[in-house]
């Protein structure tokens, strides 16, 4: 067998991701990494992440500017324009709040303590805040809303209205739904072991929570501030406004940020945990 023949076998036999239980070792280790990562770096990382999602979010709204699509592929391929934020988190490296939730299998472990996992998500949720709200006004710096004849402006007022009318419940149950596919989704990309096999594995589950409408806290640190900064300055849109403040931005993150932690830490993080941690 030739020495070319033997590396096409080689790279026959070679396996094209992770097990899961490899995945939930890989996990366990990332947990430890980011427990111990310094507050600075891991702030200014979390801005990175803040500001993908967003640009996640103005995709995403820009798309549904076209208000003449019928709603289901609306919903279908704004949510694959949305996809764009968790790419950039996994394949350009930045830490993201409702994929942190993946921590808890470390700390299931006893490889990192509460305390330094509450550390991390708190730091984290602040800069995801941040970079979002860098994106907010670079956005309207840009006259992105003004596309269309301001039609993407009112798309991204509705979106925003929309997120604070439901009851603080279903936003809550919502925020789960959102981070079980989320976490899955960043699960899918921790097995990976090419950039093409981390995109399109994530095309799926994000598109799928985008487009049933549930509930992304760091999405929400985008569209929020951004349809409130819109309402504040002129722009209208066929949808009462008068929710769209202080409070109403608070009572959606608050919903959306518990259901997060819910939807990853129990039905992913800890689930994975119990089936896949290899016991001494």
């Amino acid at each position: 067998m030739s020495i070319m023949d033997e590396h096409k076998q080689a790279s026959l036999n070679l396996p094209t991701s992770l097990t899961p239980a490899e995945v939930e070792a890989k996990s366990e280790e990332l947990g430890i990494a980011k427990a111990h990562m310094s507050a600075g770096r891991c702030f200014l990382l979390a801005i990175m992440a803040g500001a993908f999602i967003a640009f996640g979010g103005m995709f995403f709204t820009t798309f549904l500017g076209d208000m003449t699509l019928p709603f289901g592929l609306q919903r279908v391929l704004g949510g694959l324009c949305f996809c764009l934020g968790l790419v950039l988190v996994l394949c350009c490296g930045a830490e993201l709040f409702t994929g942190n939730a993946l921590m808890v299998t470390a700390l299931a472990s006893k490889k990192i303590g509460l305390g330094a996992m509450l550390r991390n998500w708190a730091i984290v949720w602040v800069g995801n805040l941040c970079g979002a709200l860098v994106v907010v006004f670079i956005v309207y710096m840009a006259h992105v809303q003004d596309m269309n004849s301001g039609m993407v402006a009112s798309a991204m007022i509705q979106t925003a209205v929309s997120k604070i009318t439901p009851d603080w419940i279903t936003l809550f149950f919502k925020g789960i739904l959102c981070n079980t596919l989320v976490c899955l989704a960043v699960w899918i990309g921790y097995s990976a072991k090419t950039v093409a096999d981390k995109v399109i594995g994530i095309l799926l589950p994000i598109t799928a929570f985008v487009a049933c409408g549930f509930e992304h806290c760091v999405a929400n640190m985008f569209f929020l501030p951004m349809g409130f900064l819109l309402s504040q300055t002129g722009y209208t849109a066929a949808v009462a406004t008068d929710v769209l403040d202080l409070g109403g931005i608070l009572y959606n993150l608050s919903a959306a940020t518990l259901g997060n932690i819910v939807g990853g830490v129990f039905l992913v993080g800890l689930m994975y945990w119990v089936i896949y941690h290899k016991r001494s």
